[in-house]
Formats: C-alpha cells, structure tokens, sequence
C-alpha cells in the first residue's frame, strides 16, 4: 500500500520538511564528548558551563582544524547540549555533619556544664 509522503504527514499533523532533514554531528563531536567527560571526571563539582571554559582554555577546537580562527565554536550551547546527551548531572553536595552531641547540650551557643555553673553563681 503506497501512502504519499504529503497524506502521511498531514495525518500525523508534522511538517513535511521535518521527514526529510537528518540530524549529522560534526567531526570532532567524539573527541570533544571524551574530553568534556575527563574534564567532569577530573573536576566534579563543575557544570556545563566552567567545563566549556576549561575545554576553550585547553585549545578547543584543535590547532588542525580550519575553523581555529572562530574560538567560539566550542560555545555554551553546544556543552550544554552534549552534556544533556550524555545524561552528565553535578553531583548533589553532601550535608556537613553536626556535633557529636545532642542538641540539648547547647544552651545558647555555650556547653551545658557553663550554663548551669554560671546560673548557680547567679543564684
């Protein structure tokens, strides 16, 4: 059964234009994704956007390649889009870790022990 291309997408309520463009990575995309992902194993507290810096700091996009001229073709954007692709998070910050004791120790910012002394020294 031969459906023509313009039927199909009106049922499907898409655009045309959407069946025929295929999305292509660049040449360089496998070996900015590896070292975006050594830069967030090295540094794992850092987000998207100080990994970009440190990949433009470290000489992206390769001396080799044509476009060196251009340095903002490693841009935010783009991090920011590879990051999401490769499903990186900054991991959550764990809670500092209180005192030993229990909360009832401290009266006012002060051990109980010189609380009660100087109460009794009061009365």
């Amino acid at each position: 059964m031969k459906v023509s291309e313009r039927r199909v997408c009106r049922v499907l309520g898409q655009h045309r234009s959407t069946q025929r463009w295929l999305p292509h990575g660049r040449a360089d995309e496998e070996s900015l994704v590896a070292d975006m992902i050594e830069l967030t194993r090295q540094f794992d507290r850092y987000g998207y956007r100080r990994v970009a810096a440190l990949l433009r700091d470290a000489g992206w996009p390769p001396l080799g390649d044509v476009n060196t001229a251009w340095r903002q073709w490693v841009n935010d954007k783009r991090i920011k889009r590879l990051w999401r692709r490769e499903e990186l998070k900054v991991p959550t910050k764990q809670p500092k870790k209180g005192s030993s004791g229990s909360t009832t120790d401290h009266v006012f910012g002060c051990s109980q022990s010189i609380a009660t002394t100087s109460a009794r020294m009061i009365s």
